[in-house]
């Protein structure tokens, strides 16, 4: 079994020279997700680890998160996409279609 049941990655990558995910406040919305899943109660072992990544090389396709065992690969735009993404995918177990990439 896993440490974690589901494992979540922010690109936090900031260019100077081009389009980057933290352009559109990334380490910010990770800091909110981050403190969401803690007051929900689901992070720590088995539970859901919020970690910012490097670039994840979808640039073109930002922000974006990833989260595994999955796979799925989120864009977003707000506090309220993140909600959902917490509510649907790390809550209920269902992939926030919408916000796939």
């Amino acid at each position: 079994m896993s440490y974690y049941k589901r494992h979540i990655f922010f690109c936090t990558n900031r260019r100077e020279d081009g389009n980057c995910c933290d352009n559109y406040h990334a380490t910010e919305l990770r800091a909110y997700a981050k403190n969401r899943v803690k007051g929900l109660g689901l992070a720590g072992k088995g539970g859901v680890r919020i970690n910012s990544a490097g670039c994840l090389d979808r640039c073109n396709e930002g922000p974006v998160i990833v989260v595994y065992p999955e796979a799925v690969w989120y864009t977003y735009v707000d506090e309220q996409d993140i909600d959902e993404i917490i509510q649907e995918h790390l809550v209920n177990g269902r992939e926030v279609a919408r916000l796939k990439i």
